[in-house]
């Protein structure tokens, strides 16, 4: 099923099964689209929990925009920008999405959901970039990721825009229909308020 698990030891069984859906992208990212949309088709914002949430989105969707402008994705590890202060900024950017997503309806089962979505995908997906990682910069991936924590960073640096790319930004990961397609539903749940 994901290639993602070839170098891993061999299951069987439920095991297998399970560990295959926690390792599959695809499986990954379209429930997380799935969860966006139930969750502005079902909210009963408030408020106080609605600005919170746009906060937390909008960092999110910031992170995200950030992080995506510095990436050669397999060309070269990226070490700089938002890579100086985690391993995976775009998944922290995610986990700033759909938890703020989540909040803004007002309903403690979706944030459960969110936690229980991001407890069984992530540590799998960040498992495996870096595995890959590693495999493709040898040289200086162990010094980069020992000092480099995977999505929350322990110290700020300065934020550096020298070397962001908005032709990176754009060719990277959909952008630009992520940053839509987040705003449309945030729109959504505006208009029950």
């Amino acid at each position: 099923m994901s290639h993602r698990t070839d170098e891993l030891e061999k299951l069987t069984g439920i095991q297998s099964t399970i560990r295959e859906w926690r390792y599959h992208e695809f499986s990954r990212q379209s429930i997380g689209i799935i969860l966006l949309s139930v969750f502005g088709l079902v909210a009963k914002p408030e408020f106080m929990n609605f600005v919170l949430a746009c906060l937390m989105v909008f960092v999110g969707l910031s992170i995200r925009l950030y992080a995506s402008g510095f990436v050669l994705k397999n060309k070269e590890l990226s070490t700089t920008g938002p890579y100086a202060f985690v391993r995976h900024p775009l998944y922290t950017g995610n986990v700033l999405i759909l938890i703020g997503i989540s909040f803004a309806t007002s309903l403690p089962w979706a944030i459960a959901c969110s936690i229980l979505f991001f407890w069984f995908y992530y540590p799998p997906a960040i498992e495996y970039e870096d595995r890959k990682l590693k495999s493709l910069f040898p040289d200086t991936w162990d010094a980069w990721s020992s000092q480099t924590p995977a999505l929350i960073p322990t110290t700020m640096h300065d934020f550096n825009l020298s070397s962001w790319s908005w032709k990176k930004c754009l060719a990277n990961n959909y952008e630009p229909v992520i940053v839509i397609y987040v705003l449309i539903w945030l729109i959504i749940i505006a208009n029950r308020l």
